[in-house]
């Protein structure tokens, strides 16, 4: 097996460090994509920072895996093997901080803005109702107005009949009345004129609000947009202002107070009883009056104590700023950046397990440091038999080279017949 796992991290060789180029690479491109939106100059100044950063950012990243691949698997030592995976964790740190929030902008930053637009979109158009309902609070006030109004007219109608004195005539009551009647009436037509310009108000943000909603939904650069969109922001505040300044709640108080205060009761133009009951019939004005007077100041303080819109004021964002802004409406591109920042750790981690493996294979099955005593005398037996057997091994070796040595090289013939040797002839 360990032979096996040498092989295939062997043959890995190569795949691995393709792969922790073509990651590295990858960083590097969208590192580019993020850092070219936050720096700002010339544009032959921009690309080519841009380019030097995205740079270092590749090699950094393609040195410090490889550092970690050629080292962390074969550390045996835990203190050193910790020391090491501590080492990671700093630089996969450094990592996310110099990098992955970059990749996460060039990932997603244009949703992350037009998902600012959104947001202020709905933060304007709550604005706008708020300033619009506050202006309608007002105008709520007009029935009341028209009702005394007419209430005071019909008096002075049936004043001049004697209904109220019981002398018929334009005198000292008709006087009043018709003059409380003037003043409510001119109350009333004030309300009413500042309906009409509410009105128009209100269109006019609906329109801002209705081109802000389709720069937000619409193509084409989310910069030239957002740009636009702060255009159209600014004229809506102006609206909301304005909405607020057309209030007439404030006019309505004044002259309820003014109904109070600068109420001079006439003196009786007739004589004997009729001076008298003249007088009486004032008074009794002078406290439908008064009356009149505070139930619209009441209304008028409960629409003044309503707290004054106050629109925020739109503020443009950078891709980066927006998507740490709205991190958590963009988790899945964040989780992508910082993955492709952080996966060769999990190579890091397979070549540590496969390493491991591969020292488990190679060692003997039995270790001296955790043998029982049992194990060891049992040992023991096996060596000084081994050793027996090996000793009767050599000497009946020693016994055959021995015989083999002393035998005699030249064995006796046999069977051989002797041939006569001829003589030689005598002359």
């Amino acid at each position: 097996m360990s032979t096996a796992l040498r092989e295939g991290v062997q043959r890995l060789e190569i795949t691995t460090r393709v792969t922790l180029g073509v990651l590295a690479l990858a960083s590097g491109v969208y590192t580019y994509l993020g850092v070219r939106e936050l720096l700002n100059g010339n544009a032959t100044v921009v690309f080519f920072a841009a380019v030097i950063y995205s740079v270092a950012v590749s090699i950094g990243i393609y040195a410090f895996w490889m550092y970690l691949l050629r080292f962390l698997p074969h550390v045996r030592d835990h203190s050193s093997r910790l020391l090491l995976f501590g080492c990671m964790g700093l630089g996969a740190f450094m990592i996310v901080c110099m990098s992955a929030w970059l990749n996460a902008s060039a990932l997603a930053g244009a949703a992350a803005i037009q998902q600012h637009l959104a947001n202020a979109t709905q933060g304007y158009t709550r604005d706008l109702d708020r300033a619009y309902s506050n202006a309608l609070a007002a105008q709520g006030l007009l029935p009341d107005i028209q009702m005394a109004t007419t209430r005071f007219s019909r008096l002075a109608e049936s004043e001049r009949q004697g209904s109220l004195t019981g002398t018929s005539g334009s005198g000292t009551v008709v006087q009043l009345l018709t003059q409380m009647s003037t003043q409510l009436d001119n109350l009333s037509q004030q309300v009413s004129q500042s309906n009409d310009k509410v009105k128009k108000l209100f269109d006019q943000g609906g329109r801002n609000l209705a081109k802000m909603r389709e720069l937000v939904s619409a193509r084409g650069p989310v910069a030239a947009r957002s740009d636009q969109f702060g255009a159209e922001a600014l004229a809506l505040t102006g609206v909301i202002g304005a909405l607020q300044q057309t209030s007439v709640a404030p006019a309505v108080k004044r002259a309820a107070d003014g109904l109070t205060s600068g109420f001079i009761s006439p003196a009786a133009g007739g004589r004997g009883d009729l001076g008298d009951r003249q007088n009486s019939v004032v008074g009794k004005v002078e406290g439908a009056v008064q009356a009149q007077a505070k139930a619209l100041a009441d209304a008028a303080d409960k629409i003044l104590d309503e707290p004054a819109v106050e629109p925020e004021r739109f503020q443009s964002l950078s891709p980066a700023e927006a998507v740490l802004r709205y991190a958590g409406d963009f988790v899945p591109s964040w989780a992508g950046a910082i993955s492709i920042d952080l996966m060769p750790a999990v190579l890091v981690l397979v070549l540590c397990v496969v390493q491991a493996g591969i020292r488990r294979e190679d060692e003997p099955a039995a270790n001296a440091s955790n043998m029982t005593a049992a194990e060891l005398i049992t040992a023991l037996q096996l060596v000084r038999e081994l050793q027996e057997a090996n000793g009767r091994v050599s000497s009946e070796t020693r016994d055959k080279i021995v015989a083999v040595t002393e035998k005699p090289t030249h064995e006796p013939e046999q069977n051989v017949t002797t041939l006569p040797v001829p003589r030689a002839k005598k002359d």
